[in-house]
């Protein structure tokens, strides 16, 4: 069973999302932790999914609309974690009022994001040596 929950960054969840996000960024895609420590945490909005009290889904929502850091755990994938974590961040977005959210897609997540709604724009770029696109979706 799981639980998703809008939280804060603070002592009780920062230790966890962090744990979580060092499994999946550093250790699973080999980006630097310090890349992942950017400074913008404790002004966003957290989703985290819990199953049995432990965090194995999580993504964030920072003030401009930017989602990011979305990371599902490898042994709990495929099971639309994922996409809930993004509707409860752009159910979040809308509810403050923003009219559009917009974040920095691996290319090997494009789909995903696409069935979200989620349109590219740009050209392809490298973000911590992984080939990513800007990605935009309007909020109705």
């Amino acid at each position: 069973m799981f639980t998703t929950q809008v939280v804060r960054f603070t002592v009780k969840t920062q230790p966890d999302i962090l744990a979580l996000r060092h499994q999946v960024f550093t250790l699973e895609q080999g980006v630097s932790a310090e890349l992942d420590i950017d400074g913008l945490d404790d002004n966003a909005l957290h989703c985290v999914i819990y199953s049995d009290k432990k965090i194995v889904a999580t993504g964030r929502l920072l003030t401009d609309g930017h989602i990011g850091r979305v990371a599902v755990l490898a042994a709990f994938r495929h099971q639309g974690l994922g996409n809930t974590v993004m509707k409860s961040l752009m159910g979040e977005a809308k509810k403050r009022g923003d009219s559009q959210v917009f974040l920095h897609a691996q290319i090997s997540a494009l789909e995903f994001y696409q069935k979200l709604g989620f349109v590219s724009y740009g050209e392809p770029f490298l973000d911590a040596g992984i080939k990513h696109i800007a990605m935009l979706k309007t909020l109705k």
